[in-house]
């Protein structure tokens, strides 16, 4: 990357844009304002059509919030983030190896921010091939982040009908080969279109993966008995009495689960 960076500032408060361009005039060497955008909507289509090597971005936006921005961009440039969150997020950002600047943003602050940039872009530019250093890092905030839409039951087909399934009803999925079945608490059995790599994302808590095939509601186990080499056997509290073995890895997690 060949400073100054090309930047796009998104937030919807007009005094931080404000702010933030006036501390960023003293980085003019660094960073090169090309645009801004109110919104997370604007700021994609922004983003998009000039494609910046950096953005400064806020997380609560109307219409799109920063993440839902980022997980449409079709490219990624550097991203610092420019918020009010609490530490727990702070402490994520961190471990991520994302910069971020919180709210009132402070000149000094700002200034170890930009010695950051400038540090990656120099690498960047000594390396051409290389990729851009944070897009892996933003991914992977981006899911550990982005909360989990509420969801009350799942849809699944019965010959023309869609039905829907309480999730209270569900004892647990299993995967066999490439198809992913729920089975309820009354023993009926229904194919989803779901892999459970999707249900892992989608659901709440209250279902866990016990094995790489079977995730469980905890709600619904009625046993737990140890196993040979670490595993353990869940007994459910379905109408057939299911019992589910864990898988090696996932023993830990049970364990966890369970405060055993």
């Amino acid at each position: 990357m060949v400073l100054p960076l090309r930047t796009i500032l998104v937030d919807d408060e007009s005094l931080a844009i404000s702010r933030l361009k006036r501390l960023l005039d003293k980085h003019r060497d660094t960073v090169e304002i090309i645009g801004e955008a109110p919104n997370g909507a604007e700021g994609l289509t922004l983003i998009e059509a000039e494609r910046p090597d950096l953005i400064f971005l806020d997380i609560e936006m109307p219409l799109l919030n920063g993440f839902e921005m980022l997980s449409r961009l079709t490219t990624m440039p550097m991203v610092v983030f420019a918020t009010a969150f609490n530490q727990y997020a702070i402490r994520a950002f961190e471990e991520n190896s994302i910069d971020y600047l919180l709210k009132p943003i402070e000149a000094e602050r700002l200034s170890r921010t930009i010695q950051k940039i400038k540090l990656l872009a120099e690498r960047s530019e000594t390396n051409q091939t290389a990729v851009n250093p944070m897009t892996e890092s933003v991914m992977r905030l981006l899911a550990q982040m982005q909360p989990k839409k509420e969801v009350y039951s799942i849809s699944v087909k019965t010959g023309d009908k869609i039905k829907l399934i309480p999730l209270s009803d569900i004892a647990y999925f299993e995967a066999e080969d490439k198809y992913v079945f729920l089975s309820t608490m009354d023993g009926q059995k229904f194919l989803t279109t779901y892999t459970l790599t999707t249900l892992n994302e989608k659901l709440p808590d209250t279902f866990v993966r016990v094995s790489r095939s079977v995730m469980v509601n905890r709600h619904k186990i009625a046993e737990i008995h140890r196993h040979f080499d670490g595993k353990f056997m869940l007994a459910m509290n379905d109408k057939k009495g299911t019992k589910v073995t864990s898988g090696s890895t996932y023993g830990e997690a049970v364990r966890q689960l369970m405060e055993l």
